[in-house]
This record gives structure tokens, C-alpha cells and sequence, in this order.
């Protein structure tokens, strides 16, 4: 599944880590590389490891940076904690903060999508500080979005016992149906996603991060709006068989944005950074190129 590029073991991955406090949290983070620096968003239920095929080749050409957001992966998962899509993104720009980063570009997936959007939102309002933003498959549109049962279910008033029931089969049932059909999670991968969620208690708040779909409800206008607006050039990378946010998903963006700038992965599912690495990062580089090509553009223009 790794399509030519070499992952990280997650237990080489969490060696790697360095922390940082947030609001009297314990946040870890990783960078890698020199060069622009790249901000790595990753999605819910899982973590950073989720970049872990493409942070090498990444950090060929960029300073990559990622972070465990609050409640997620390694990070601290405290059980009284007001999380929300709004404080993860004051998170993003703490750790840039942290790190002495002043500009950077964005690579986001699912959840991170949102926090992206907030991120966007920001530099609309400015100052500018975003050089370009790319997502992965996510619910850019709360419209779109497909949650599947598991994400129903923490959704529930019963939402804490249910969180608490998640178990490693179930969590497994959950990843299958929403990667692609030739392109199912090994079993070494869902281990690692089973650890990253298990770690610090984490099925015991996972009830109240599911809290960011209703949140995508409440500030819809405000991201469309960003994206519809903004001057930073964005790509969409989408796994089209993606059941969550996949090739529908794509459809809205195309009537809602313009000039769309699309790169569709046929049969891959909600995960093309796991799934098609080697495709998402040449999608990713042909878009840098893209923007350096056209930056000389106007340079020789000048």
C-alpha cells in the first residue's frame, strides 16, 4: 500500500516527537527538513501518524511540521477540555508560534479540513500569513458530509457510553468501509490507528470531539465564504470512492468555488495519504510547481 515510499513504524514515529504546552496541555509535534515550511492538519479519530509515508519525501523540499491536536494521538486527552474546531486552529498557530513560523503552506485531511477552513478564514482577515492550502477528502461542506455509523453513534445523547465501547474490532470495521475497495487498511496500520486512539484513555472523549460536525453546521458561511474569497491558491486531492466526502463532496466544491483546482484519485477511499501516497505527493509537488511557475511568471511580467 505504500506505493514505493518508505513509512515510519509508529513506535520510530512517537521516538521522534518533541511536546510543547498549550493551555496547560501537553501537545506533540514533529518537524523535519528545511525549506518552506509545510503544515500537516491531520483527521479525527486518528493523528499525525497519518502523514507518516509522505513526511520523508516532504521533508526533501520543506520544513514539514505536524502536530497530535489536543485529544488526539500522543497529545493530552483531558477529560474536561472544551474542544472545538476554533481552539485546535489557535493551537495550529501556537505550535507556528512555537516553531518562530511566519508564513507557511497547509496540507490538511478530514477533520484538519475544518481546522484549515478556520486557518483560511484568518488569513482573509489578516494579516496574511497562508502560501497556499491543499485538502485531502473532508466535509468541506456540512452538506456533504456522509458520517459513518460509528461518528452517528458518539454523535447520540448516548454519545459517552458509545465512545467508551470502541474497541479495536470496531474501530476496524469502522476504517474498512470507508477505504477503497483495493486499498484496505493492513492489519500493522490499524494496530497503529488502534494505539494512537486507545493512548491516554482517548475513547473517553472521543464524544466530545465528535462535537466538530455540528460545529461545521454553525460556521459554514464564514469557511465557504473563505474559500470562495481568498486569494491563497488551494488544490482539493480527493479519494473519489470515499463514502464520507468523496467524489460528491467534489461535485459541491466544483459549483461553490471558483476556478476549482481538482485532482481526483479514482478508487481510492477517505485516506489517499495511506491509501495512494505516491499519488497525493505527485498531486501535491505538480501543485507547488504549479505556484513557483507561475510566481516566474510574474516576476519576468515585472
Amino acid at each position: 500500500m505504500s506505493e514505493m515510499l518508505r513509512g515510519i513504524a509508529l513506535s520510530d514515529w512517537q521516538a521522534r516527537a518533541k511536546t510543547f504546552e498549550y493551555r496547560g496541555q501537553t501537545v506533540c509535534y514533529w518537524t523535519a527538513g528545511q525549506g518552506e515550511p509545510l503544515l500537516l492538519i491531520h483527521g479525527f479519530p486518528t493523528a499525525a501518524w497519518d502523514w507518516h509515508y509522505l513526511w520523508d519525501a516532504l521533508a526533501e523540499r520543506y520544513l514539514v511540521i505536524a502536530c497530535d491536536m489536543v485529544g488526539f494521538g500522543f497529545s493530552a486527552k483531558p477529560q474536561e477540555y472544551d474542544y472545538s474546531l476554533q481552539d485546535q486552529a489557535d493551537l495550529q498557530q501556537a505550535l507556528l508560534a512555537h516553531l518562530g513560523v511566519r508564513r507557511c503552506h497547509v496540507l490538511a485531511h478530514d477533520y484538519g479540513d475544518s481546522v484549515a477552513q478556520e486557518l483560511l478564514s484568518r488569513d482573509l482577515e489578516g494579516p496574511q500569513w497562508l502560501d497556499s492550502m491543499c485538502f485531502l477528502n473532508g466535509g468541506l461542506f456540512p452538506e456533504t458530509h456522509h458520517p459513518v455509523l460509528m461518528q452517528q453513534m458518539l454523535l447520540s445523547p448516548l454519545g459517552f457510553f458509545f465512545g467508551r465501547l470502541t474497541s479495536r474490532p470496531r474501530l476496524a470495521r469502522s476504517m474498512r468501509q470507508v477505504f477503497g475497495a483495493e486499498t484496505q487498511p493492513a492489519d500493522v496500520e490499524l494496530e497503529a490507528f488502534w494505539q494512537l486512539i486507545a493512548h491516554d484513555n482517548g475513547p473517553s472523549v472521543m464524544h466530545k470531539l465528535i462535537r466538530y460536525i455540528p460545529e461545521r453546521r454553525v460556521y459554514r458561511e464564514r469557511w465557504v465564504s473563505a474559500m470562495q474569497q481568498t486569494e491563497v491558491p488551494m488544490r482539493v486531492i480527493d479519494g473519489a470512492d470515499d463514502p464520507v466526502s468523496g467524489a460528491h463532496m467534489v461535485a459541491r466544491y466544483r459549483e461553490l468555488v471558483p476556478e476549482a483546482d481538482v485532482v481526483m484519485l479514482e478508487d481510492i477511499g477517505h485516506y489517499p495519504q495511506i491509501e495512494a501516497p505516491r499519488q497525493v505527493l505527485d498531486a501535491y509537488l505538480e501543485f507547488h510547481d504549479g505556484l513557483r511557475a507561475s510566481e516566474r511568471s510574474v516576476a519576468q511580467a515585472g
